[in-house]
Formats: structure tokens, sequence, C-alpha cells
């Protein structure tokens, strides 16, 4: 029988259809964390998954970099929680210098307010 009375969706040859791109992600992500339980130790992976609640992109990033420096044999052991945070540090500094600003907030008070009863 063929697709069409079986009442199923046709696709055309050679694309992969939404439950199995579906499925190719999830077994990315699952790759993606062992490769973040071998590399890093509990309190970096912690610490990245923090940073991942505040900033995804950022997230990202620094795994892609750990990723890289772990395929290139750049690490030797576990990395550490102070050790991510040099990485964080550094990665900073080369964004600093590209001419991306970091945010600051900047609080301006009344000054001519004052509350205090002071008689």
């Amino acid at each position: 029988m063929d697709a069409i009375s079986q009442n199923q969706p046709v696709q055309p040859s050679g694309q992969p259809t939404n439950e199995e791109q579906e499925q190719k992600r999830e077994q990315e992500e699952q790759m993606r964390r062992d490769m973040l339980t071998t590399v890093l130790d509990t309190a970096a992976r912690e610490r990245l998954s923090r940073i991942a609640l505040v900033s995804p992109e950022r997230s990202k990033q620094i795994e892609m970099i750990i990723f890289r420096m772990a395929q290139s044999g750049q690490l030797r052991g576990r990395v550490s929680e102070e050790q991510l945070i040099d990485l964080l540090n550094q990665m900073e500094e080369v964004q600093g210098k590209s001419g991306v600003k970091k945010s600051t907030i900047v609080y301006r008070r009344r000054k001519g307010l004052d509350d205090d009863f002071d008689i």
C-alpha cells in the first residue's frame, strides 16, 4: 500500500520528518550533556547551569569552547570551577577588545528630598 491510502503524510525523498528531526535534536542534547558530565566537575557544571539560566547564548559559547578544547586535547583532567571562571574572564576580555560594551546600570538619586524628621 502506498502512503496516500494509509493517510500518512507524504515526505519528499531525502527530507527528514519532524519526528526524526526531534529525535536527532534530543540525541545531540543528550550527547552534549554526557560530554559536559565527563569534562566538568560538579561545581563547574552548577555554575554553567546558572549561567545558562541568565544568558543561554553565553552558556552555549562557553560549552562550544570547552568542547573544542576537549577534542583538541588541551584539557588535562576535569575542568574545575576556578578554571571555568578563568575561561569566563578570558571570554569577557576578548569581547571587551572587540568593541562589545558591557552594560552598566547607573542609579540617580534625588538629592533634594529628605524624609527624615529631625526636629
